[in-house]
């Protein structure tokens, strides 16, 4: 705000004979002014001398590393060696399919015309394998002989659950704190697929990527992205 030159010099008339005022009732009086009325000068506000604290990354714990090789499934329900041959190959492809998977769960197969697998010659069939609710196909290739019989069952895709890969990864990786893979607990996946994306979150907090390759007997390459 402006003042103009007028209003300048009523203001400082005035404030001359307010302090003449001042002075005639100071000197009438007999007390002495007491000290410390007057106010100190104050501190700036928001000073201060404290540091500013610093956010710090967390350290994390590293997960230990699998000392044992994963643990072979316990696989039951074999049927007796006179069997029917149908019923061993069945079992065999389930038995197969669960050690292939890394942990012992309800398998069926189905091979239509598998029946007639005892019948001598040359059996070419197409087989489903089921495998904790996730199926997959195969070709299963029989050679009947008249007292004998040779099978051979092949599959471009196999089962496999999450932590055999997370226990892959785990010996791939040191100082890794957590894994995350981009998978269900029970995944199917082609040997020569894409293959399973995780990530490893290291001591220091930092995120990783790694690939793991799954290969027609359930072994698990683990490789950096």
């Amino acid at each position: 705000m402006m003042f103009t030159r007028e209003r300048l010099r009523f203001g400082l008339a005035v404030f001359g004979l307010s302090a003449v005022a001042v002075f005639l009732l100071a000197a009438c009086s007999d007390s002495k002014p007491e000290a410390g009325n007057s106010p100190g000068p104050s501190a700036p506000a928001g000073s201060s001398s404290a540091p500013i604290p610093t956010a710090s990354t967390p350290s994390l714990t590293a997960l230990p590393t699998p000392s044992k090789p994963w643990p072979t499934p316990k696989v039951t329900g074999a049927p007796a060696d006179d069997a029917p041959l149908a019923d061993r190959i069945r079992f065999a492809i389930a038995k197969q399919a669960q050690i292939t998977a890394g942990k012992a769960a309800t398998t069926t197969v189905k091979c239509p015309g598998i029946e007639k697998a005892e019948t001598p010659g040359k059996h070419e069939l197409t087989c489903t394998v089921t495998y904790a609710g996730k199926s997959y196909s195969g070709t299963l290739t029989i050679d009947a002989q008249q007292y004998s019989a040779s099978y051979k069952f092949t599959s471009e895709s196999v089962a496999i659950v999450k932590p055999k890969v997370v226990d892959a990864v785990l010996r791939t990786v040191s100082g890794a704190a957590k894994v995350t893979c981009t998978m269900e607990d029970v995944a199917v996946v082609k040997s020569a697929g894409p293959p399973l994306a995780c990530d490893v979150t290291t001591t220091g907090n930092a995120v990783q990527p790694y690939k793991a390759q799954v290969s027609g007997n359930g072994q698990v390459l683990v490789t950096k992205a």
